[in-house]
């Protein structure tokens, strides 16, 4: 499918954007369930990691334990992930990995700059359990993605 830009975008070709949470762990479950068997298509698993406010740490020690405490966390998440899309059917070469650390507030923002240049034709993210009242005060990154998506379908798995 050819968007009216003329950016090829692949249906079979599915970003998965996760955080670390139960939702995005159902997320995976849920992809690996349903087009795991075979189905030809490929998964990138993207995880965006805000890096934490430098000036929440008494020092630079501090500061560095914590980035080492997340990138140990995703890879940790990012390989349970990936064992859980090969174990419901993917290949090895149909799984990618990605992880990107950011500052800027806009998680939702990336998601969609990185589907949009890799011509991803789905995005499956997970509901994350904000109460409404954050949700309303803050937004959600699913409800962005879903908001701002264009030629693409987004799953949102609860």
């Amino acid at each position: 499918m050819t968007t009216g830009r003329g950016v090829m975008m692949d249906c079979k070709r599915i970003l998965l954007a996760v955080d670390t949470s139960e939702n995005s762990m159902r997320a995976i479950e849920y992809v690996a369930q349903m087009l795991g068997g075979g189905c030809g298509g490929e998964v990138e698993l993207l995880h965006i990691v805000r890096l934490p406010e430098r000036d929440m740490y008494p020092d630079e020690e501090a500061f560095d334990a914590k980035l080492c405490e997340q990138e140990e966390e995703s890879h940790a998440f990012l390989d349970k992930a990936r064992d859980i899309l090969l174990d419901g059917g993917f290949t090895d070469e149909a799984v990618t990995e990605r992880q990107l650390c950011i500052t800027a507030p806009s998680i939702a923002q990336h998601i969609l700059r990185i589907q949009k240049e890799g011509g991803f034709g789905t995005i499956v993210v997970g509901r994350r359990g904000v109460s409404k009242a954050e949700e309303f005060l803050f937004g959600s990154v699913s409800s962005k993605v879903v908001h701002y998506a264009k030629n693409c379908s987004v799953w949102v798995v609860g």
